[in-house]
């Protein structure tokens, strides 16, 4: 099985998500593995008991059954259409003061990098270097930067056939 580092990124596991409680809290990490698997069950049972139900964490989102209705779908590999089955489907929500602290903290952090960045750029420009002999552009000959979504959205890709857009 492959890690989910071989595939290109990382992910928290629930054994790394019950030891940084465990620790956090003082309990043993069978106690704290116990509650979090309970919970996890808890979530599941209530959204099979009633597909109606919504499990609405204030402040951090909301899990919702979400019905599928049938349909007809093209298979990307051989170009071949294929019945898909209606199915009931999990569908989770996060709440706005859970997208607020995540994208703040996100923010903070690449501030802090790029503080830090500067902080050791400015170590490597020798004390005895005058600041005057540093060659620097006019900021008017200065071409402005592109955002990588600029760049992508520079990119000409084919039309995808997909079964969402059929």
């Amino acid at each position: 099985m492959q890690s989910s580092q071989d595939k290109g990124f990382s992910a928290v596991t629930k054994k790394e998500i019950v030891k940084a409680i465990s620790e956090e809290l003082g309990l043993t990490q069978l106690q704290t593995k116990a509650i979090v698997q309970k919970t996890f069950e808890s979530i599941i049972d209530t959204l099979v008991e009633d597909p109606k139900h919504r499990i609405e964490l204030r402040n951090f989102g909301v899990f919702e059954v979400k019905k599928r209705a049938a349909r007809k779908a093209r298979n990307p590999r051989t170009n071949e259409r294929v019945d898909v089955e209606e199915k009931y489907v999990v569908t989770f929500k996060p709440g706005k003061e859970m997208e607020e602290r995540v994208s703040q903290l996100m923010l903070d952090k690449e501030r802090q990098a790029a503080e830090s960045e500067n902080v050791s750029a400015s170590a490597e420009i020798s004390p005895s270097t005058p600041i005057e002999s540093t060659p620097t552009a006019p900021l008017s000959d200065v071409p402005p930067e592109s955002s990588p979504a600029e760049e992508i959205a520079e990119i000409e890709s084919p039309p995808v056939s997909s079964p969402y857009n059929q």
